[in-house]
């Protein structure tokens, strides 16, 4: 089968390799389409981010659908034939994390596409991948499976409007608007928040935002003073999502919130510094935000029934044989949103 892997920066190659059969409880899955995420670009352009590095060669991809080529004994929830959206997040079931029903946090995770273990975690962009049923779930007939693998990065979404508390009647601002801010707006307006601001450097992710549900948009490349208004009497927001990983964004967040109100730290940018006056004389509560779990489920029954229109971001879909190509584009935020690479 074909994997698509990464060496080094820059240095990406689809390569043969091996599939195994599906041993009982496990399913094969012909993938159909894959997205390619924020980490796989930073893997792509700059062999890492933060202090994870990639130390061996490594298959990438963790947004992936497909349909159940074959399975082995003893599973019952799919069959062959099914679209299925493959969860990739594997907790060992087994640690005091997820013995606390914290699955996000195993301390044997095994995520796909991961370079933070060593050895690496290989990703989910190949032709066939063999999993467990519990990772799979139904896709609904007239889904695409394009629409399917967007379950992953929307499911991150949901943790992270979750992790906010209650967002109905809210005003919420979110500053970053590649495809992780968009769904954000997307997964906020569906839990009913009541204003959504999105802030951004360019004009066409900002787009994106007013289309899929942002009241107000703001260029901060072009208008730096647009949100000093926001500042006002100690702050206009109930609510902020940072998704951009930028430092500048959190401090500028922390100074629009309201006393009392709630920030989620969702983008991955490196280490960042806190304003901590701020932080204390607002009593502003600060949050992280880690992948998901639960999130998954709800993610694809959003999708199945049409709840939430993940289809508007993606921007174009490329053979997995145009893999470069494809990584360049995605890494072009003036062309592109959300880029998936077409399996089978």
């Amino acid at each position: 089968m074909r994997a698509l892997t990464i060496h080094a920066a820059k240095d990406l190659r689809v390569e043969t390799s091996s599939v195994a059969d599906p041993g009982p409880g496990e399913v094969r899955i012909a993938v159909r389409t894959g997205g390619i995420c924020g980490s796989d670009l930073h893997y792509y352009n700059h062999g890492g981010f933060g202090s994870v590095r990639l130390r061996e060669p490594m298959i990438l991809g963790h947004e992936v659908a497909g349909v159940v080529a074959d399975t082995g004994n003893g599973v019952h929830s799919v069959k062959p034939g099914d679209l299925v959206a493959v969860n990739p997040s594997r907790p060992c079931g087994a640690c005091r994390f997820c013995d606390a029903g914290h699955f996000n946090h195993c301390l044997n995770m095994r995520f796909y596409g991961s370079a933070m273990p060593f050895p690496h975690v290989q990703g989910a962009f190949r032709d066939r991948l063999v999993v467990d049923e519990a990772q799979c779930f139904a896709v609904s007939e007239g889904v695409s499976a394009g629409n399917a693998a967007m379950a992953e990065p929307l499911s991150v979404c949901l943790h992270a409007v979750a992790q906010a508390g209650n967002v109905e009647g809210r005003r919420l601002l979110i500053t970053g608007c590649g495809p992780i801010g968009a769904l954000c707006v997307m997964a906020a307006r569906h839990a009913g928040a009541a204003e959504i601001t999105v802030t951004d450097l360019t004009d066409s992710a900002l787009a994106f935002a007013a289309r899929v549900g942002a009241d107000r948009t703001i260029n901060m490349a072009k208008d730096a003073g647009a949100l000093k208004p926001f500042a006002e009497e100690k702050g206009y927001f109930d609510l902020a999502i940072e998704a951009s990983g930028s430092g500048q964004a959190l401090a500028s967040a922390l100074g629009l919130l309201r006393p009392r109100g709630t920030l989620v730290q969702l983008g991955l940018g490196g280490e960042m510094t806190v304003a901590m006056n701020a932080l204390v004389s607002k009593e502003i509560v600060l949050k992280g935000s880690f992948r998901f779990h639960e999130d998954f489920g709800r993610a694809v029954t959003l999708i199945n029934a049409g709840e939430i229109d993940v289809a508007s971001l993606i921007s174009e879909t490329v053979p997995v044989e145009d893999a470069v190509a494809a990584f360049d584009l995605a890494s072009d935020r003036s062309q592109a949103m959300k880029v998936q690479l077409l399996f089978n």
